[in-house]
């Protein structure tokens, strides 16, 4: 019995570069949009999103311990986890909401599944669009001492005008770490340089998006009004820091492809003819549901296999 192997999960690649490598670089990533939404929200957000992060530390710690199983906190994927659903929150939110989205993102949809790899959508944003369904109210209050006015999105879906300047900047209402395009642009190139991401999904998305907004939003390709949706809501945070999560998107180049067009699809749909002004949440979400069927489409055939016509097999 001593030449036992142990088998792991798929995918059986090699490298030097470990999971709690590359969460560690998504962190530092989302440390711009991090520190500007607690310089533009103020301690509040400062608090959420230190909540957030330890609900979804100390939910995998007692799951873990309590199913005797080994304890993966020291991987930091529960901290990504934890960081992006505090950035996907208001700063008005009450103290309790940052814990239950944790606690749902932590085991209903990443333990209950199997854990880090086996989780079917991204955790943090189940956690997210729990937290919308279960308490809309709370969830789309973004007055503030700073900014009382609707979403930049929400005016724009009403026809009023917005400052696209102060949607790249950051100085608008919103979640906590979608608001300033600039800060996650930086955020995006430290992982592009690298090689945490790769081009394809977040700017296959982006161009759909920019396409279906050109087409069917009302007023053509104004890159005025186009550019305000690129820098409103959470598409820029989603497109680099969610849809390209390891776990929830394809593996086949043509299967990322195919996951950012229907993503880019999905967002515009929702944004232009959704009740709602947003629409990433639930767009990456309905994606990752997809990705095994797009995985089944995609996976090249191996190498030396021939398809034998049915003259020849009978």
């Amino acid at each position: 019995m001593s030449d036992l192997r142990s088998v792991s999960s798929n995918p059986h690649v090699r490298s030097k570069t470990t999971t709690s490598n590359i969460m560690m670089w998504v962190v530092i990533a989302l440390l711009p949009a991090t520190g500007f939404g607690i310089y533009n929200f103020g301690l509040d957000a400062l608090i959420i999103i230190l909540l957030s992060v330890a609900s979804c530390v100390l939910s995998e710690f007692i799951y873990e311990k309590a199913m005797h199983k080994p304890i993966t906190i020291g991987d930091f994927s529960a901290v990504v986890t934890g960081l992006l659903l505090g950035l996907n929150l208001p700063s008005t939110v009450p103290f309790w909401i940052p814990i239950i989205g944790g606690i749902f993102a932590i085991i209903l949809v990443k333990q209950l599944f199997g854990g880090l790899g086996q989780n079917f959508m991204n955790p943090a944003l189940g956690g997210r669009c729990f937290l919308v369904i279960s308490f809309p109210a709370i969830m789309t209050n973004f007055v503030t001492d700073t900014y009382t006015g609707a979403t930049p999105l929400a005016n724009l879906k009403n026809g009023v005008e917005v400052n696209v300047m102060d949607m790249l900047i950051g100085r608008t209402a919103g979640t906590i770490g979608e608001t300033s395009m600039l800060c996650i642009a930086i955020g995006a190139m430290i992982l592009f340089a690298i090689d945490i991401i790769d081009y394809v999904i977040p700017f296959t998305y982006i161009i759909t998006f920019i396409i279906f907004v050109g087409l069917f939003g009302g007023y053509g390709f104004n890159w005025s009004y186009i550019s305000a949706h690129l820098a409103g809501g959470g598409l820029m945070l989603g497109a680099f820091f969610m849809a390209t999560d390891y776990v929830t998107c394809p593996i086949t180049t043509k299967g990322r492809y195919i996951y950012g067009f229907i993503l880019g699809l999905l967002t515009g749909i929702f944004r232009i003819f959704g009740a709602n002004a947003e629409g990433v949440s639930y767009a990456i979400i309905i994606s990752n549901l997809l990705v095994p069927l797009i995985e089944k489409f995609t996976i090249p055939r191996a190498f030396g296999i021939k398809r034998v016509a049915k003259k020849e097999a009978k």
